[in-house]
């Protein structure tokens, strides 16, 4: 049997992500760790023994991200840094023809992701933005539900992602929303790329024509609550598409997105799933019948990788386009300016 082709990684951070993305990356059948680095001193050697599956005596560690950029044996880049230092250090990993896969948000600014996309294009390297729930199959189910027209045609969708902040992430909301700081821009993107996703017309995410939002701001600018409603416009029949959402670091965990349409409903009861557990989604129609199926336990960060290293082995187009990336940060921005100015404002 001929071996697999393996694409290179590195981890450029020792952020908490790593509790989860680096065994997923050692895990995967077609990539392999080989470096792992972070600016504090001993940080990146101290994440790597307390997360590596099995033998991690091969995997570079550096203090430094300048040098795990120029390591010649590293292919593909994986960015977990603070959320406005994004653009910068893919920038230095797209020049330097590495492949790059950014955790949410790609960047804060428009203007970034442009400027991403296009060095990535010039380099032929490929770049996505990490949206980890996406690669999980309750939402292939989900789809395939939507189209054979279960719930009749989608009017409606609500999401709510929150979890509780603990002290040792007070990091989080230290810093302005203008500065990449606060709720919004760290569980936001889940639920307005949720929310973008569930009025998706042939397979392309919709983009909100309006927004209108009102947040709890703490003394640095940062959100620890949003809520908000984002237009969609109205469809073909002339019905009005809104979409909710709700995020939150004062309550307890929640990752839940419901789609209402013409006919019933259909709710995704945890889009981020534990690897270890089963994955549920649940209906009701207007006839009176309810249905719930539970799928077998997945690992979406496994997915994630297994699907980007594909489409570096085999050159092939990222199932998140950069397109995405910049309609859904164009959506939060909206957002804030609607916090901002207390009125609804357009995207």
């Amino acid at each position: 049997m001929t071996e697999q082709k393996k694409l290179k990684w590195g981890i450029l951070g020792a952020a908490r992500v790593n509790e989860r993305l680096l065994p997923a990356i050692m895990s995967a059948a077609n990539a392999e760790l080989v470096a792992i680095a972070s600016r504090r001193p001993g940080a990146a050697k101290a994440t790597l023994e307390k997360y590596a599956l099995g033998d991690s005596s091969a995997v570079r560690c550096y203090d430094d991200l300048a040098a795990l950029i120029a390591d010649p044996n590293v292919q593909a880049i994986y960015c977990p840094m603070a959320n406005e230092e994004h653009a910068q250090w893919a920038m230095l990993a797209i020049a330097a023809g590495k492949h790059c896969l950014i955790e949410k948000p790609m960047a804060t600014q428009l203007a970034d992701i442009d400027a991403m996309a296009l060095a990535a294009e010039n380099r032929q390297v490929k770049l996505m933005e990490g949206f980890m729930y996406r690669f999980h199959p309750q939402h292939t189910r989900i789809q395939a539900l939507l189209d054979q027209g279960l719930i009749g045609d989608v009017l409606s969708a609500r999401a709510s992602f929150s979890f509780l902040m603990q002290p040792a992430r007070m990091y989080r909301v230290n810093r302005s929303m203008a500065d990449g700081g606060g709720a919004l821009w760290d569980i936001g993107p889940y639920a307005m790329h949720a929310l973008r996703w569930c009025f998706a017309d042939n397979g392309q995410s919709a983009q909100p024509l309006t927004a209108l939002a009102q947040a709890k701001l703490n003394d640095y600018g940062a959100d620890a609550v949003c809520s908000g409603v984002l237009d969609f416009g109205l469809d073909a029949q002339g019905r009005a598409r809104y979409g909710h959402f709700d995020i939150s670091f004062e309550r307890s965990r929640k990752s839940e997105y419901e789609i209402i349409g013409s006919k019933g409903w259909l709710k995704c009861h945890a889009a981020w799933v534990f690897e270890k557990d089963e994955a549920m989604i649940s209906w009701g129609l207007d006839d009176g019948s309810s249905g719930q199926e539970r799928m077998a336990p997945s690992n979406h960060f496994t997915l994630e990788i297994s699907h980007f290293s594909d489409c570096v082995l085999n050159n092939k187009p990222p199932l998140l386009s950069t397109l995405d990336a910049k309609q859904n940060a164009q959506t939060i921005l909206a957002v804030m300016r609607s916090v901002a100015s207390a009125a609804k404002v357009d995207v």
